[in-house]
């Protein structure tokens, strides 16, 4: 059990990034559409439950050390190299984002200069690269249950202290900008990308666990956990959607609780940025090196240096156009999993095959 939590609490902490726990993404992907957003949650419960079950598995399964082996297995040679580049383009193109997220937070929250939070987060990104793979999963998912205890306790708060009624608050979220049609293509959308996110480091984490099962329960767990928290901030969030504003509206209702929440909040958010950008640098990198060689660090350090220098065209734009981009084309992913999860049994003796 706790080898189970260790693995859903991992699977959390790689997909909730500087967007999710900002709020920024749960209101451009959820609120924006009002009532409905709130089924578009529910949806994300089932589908990110379901996912996050078959990607842990298939990476203990194929005990697998990148995601190349188990895309291209899979889906094929030509499919597979579809899919390899999509998640290439998301594990660094996520990891700028998550550079920029960092600069964003400690400039709202504590007024710091823009380039003290991107530059903090590209200093502790590097050094937690060279760890293995091992300590990074702990330090990943030893975070998480932070972030869940502050997110129900602003949707409590946000859910008792409502003055009016959702019915009467649902013309103002939608007048909130969105890059999405409607909140069902916005919710595949979501799941999409973030799978696409955590795709790689979800199979690596699978890797390095020998028992199938436990994997498959952490998935399971993490999915479901994930949905329950988007459809938590996604309350939040809607209840207090006149008084919102600004890049960050959940670390904002943390203040607007409390002074101290919203410190305790920042910290909080600081270290889940730094959860996907440490997971997002660390897939990217072994995608091209063996982890824990010399040519794995000299490659992070560059992928860095060039993430930086593009995490200054700022968070919210990033986000707004990034975000749903990578969700269409992580549509492929989520199509071959499902189709994987009919075959599992097939990639198993594949593989034995060729050993």
């Amino acid at each position: 059990m706790k080898k189970i939590l260790q693995l859903g609490s991992a699977f959390i902490g790689v997909i909730v990034g500087a967007g999710f726990a900002s709020g920024q993404e749960i209101l451009q992907y959820f609120t924006s559409f009002g009532l409905a957003g709130t089924m578009g949650a529910i949806v994300c419960t089932i589908l990110f439950g379901y996912l996050g079950m078959i990607l842990i598995r298939l990476g203990s399964r194929m005990q697998t050390t990148s995601h190349k082996e188990v895309i291209y297995r899979i889906s094929g040679r030509y499919l597979g190299l579809i899919i390899d580049y999509v998640i290439i383009f998301t594990l660094f193109g996520v990891g700028v984002v998550m550079i920029a997220g960092a600069g964003s937070n400690l400039n709202q929250q504590f007024d710091f200069p823009y380039f003290i939070g991107t530059s903090l987060m590209f200093i502790l990104v590097l050094l937690t690269g060279m760890l293995n793979v091992d300590r990074v999963v702990a330090i990943v998912g030893g975070i998480t249950p932070f972030l869940i205890l502050i997110v129900v306790i602003l949707s409590i708060y946000s859910l008792v202290s409502m003055d009016g009624s959702f019915a009467s608050l649902d013309t103002i979220a939608k007048e909130h900008p969105t890059s999405l049609p409607n909140w069902i293509i916005s919710a595949i959308n979501y799941v999409s990308f973030n799978i696409a996110l955590g795709a790689s480091m979800a199979l690596v984490m699978g890797g390095a666990e020998d028992n199938e099962k436990t994997a498959a329960l952490g998935g399971l767990v993490g999915g479901l956990g994930i949905g329950v928290l988007i459809l938590l901030s996604h309350l939040a969030i809607f209840s207090n959607i006149d008084a919102l504003q600004g890049e960050m509206p959940m670390l904002q209702l943390a203040n607007i609780v409390s002074p101290t929440l919203g410190f305790v909040m920042s910290i909080v958010l600081f270290s889940m940025i730094f959860n996907t950008a440490v997971s997002m640098f660390f897939s990217f990198s072994s995608r091209f090196t063996e982890m824990g060689t010399r040519k794995f660090k000299l490659f992070l350090v560059i992928s860095l240096v060039i993430a930086y220098a593009l995490s200054f065209f700022g968070f919210t734009d990033l986000v707004s156009y990034f975000y749903p981009l990578i969700g269409y084309l992580g549509l492929v992913l989520i199509i071959t999993l499902i189709v994987a999860s009919f075959r599992i049994e097939k990639v198993k003796r594949s593989t034995s095959n060729q050993q």
